[in-house]
């Protein structure tokens, strides 16, 4: 089995929340970082996770042993790449703070798929009615996925789509995408509506309300 690392991109400021760095939020017995942290424990070689400077101070208490702490950048996408060259990893498995329902099966599905296709996304099957914003008109869903994370690659192939975004300016909302660009196809892993991410205070009040069933599921 190649070496591998999970990154958690953390140093968000949760400005929607107003509470403070979402990745310290509480969440039943942890913060939101230490439950994402708990779940990859025992099933990657390396935890990295960035913080921006200002919370250095207060991150030692949301770790686990062994984890590594680096200071991120000013946008998701450099904090990413500083991530990536932190770590030495054959593949790496990126996932956001701000999803801590994440389960070690699903961890071990993403490892086995981005080991087989050099590029994986958690993502699932949209529900709702979609229309757009301007002319209220209706889009099929059938053809579309909402995305998730973990995202799951080859650390040489993600560097190497990092590196050119960086070469021709180029920012995008997740790191598949980036891949896309080089021209290399991102499998897919089933998600669920565990891994939806907290961003609003309504995120957060549903997630209070179903940590309980979570632990009593897992």
């Amino acid at each position: 089995m190649a070496r591998s690392a999970a990154l958690i991109p953390a140093a968000g400021r949760g400005e929607r929340l107003g509470l403070g760095p979402k990745a310290f939020l509480p969440l039943g017995k942890h913060s939101l970082l230490k439950h994402v942290l708990l779940a990859f424990e025992g099933e990657v070689d390396e935890l990295w996770v960035a913080v921006s400077e200002d919370m250095l101070a207060e991150v030692e208490a949301h770790l686990l042993k062994g984890t590594r702490v680096i200071v991120g950048g000013k946008a998701r996408q450099e904090t990413v790449y500083r991530l990536l060259k932190a770590s030495s990893a054959d593949v790496v498995l990126i996932h956001d703070a701000a999803r801590p329902f994440l389960t070690k099966t699903l961890i071990a599905q993403c490892l086995e798929a981005a080991e087989q296709f050099a590029a994986i996304t958690v993502a699932r099957a949209v529900a709702d009615t979609l229309m757009t914003k301007s002319k209220g008109e209706i889009i099929d869903r059938s053809s579309l996925l909402a995305v998730q994370t973990p995202q799951g690659f080859k650390r040489d192939l993600i560097l190497k789509a990092h590196e050119q975004a960086l070469e021709q300016a180029v920012e995008a909302t997740d790191d598949a995408a980036l891949v896309r660009l080089l021209g290399h196809t991102v499998q897919t892993v089933e998600g669920n509506p565990w891994l939806n991410k907290i961003t609003t205070p309504e995120d957060y009040a549903l997630a209070k309300a179903l940590e309980m069933s979570w632990q009593h599921a897992h």
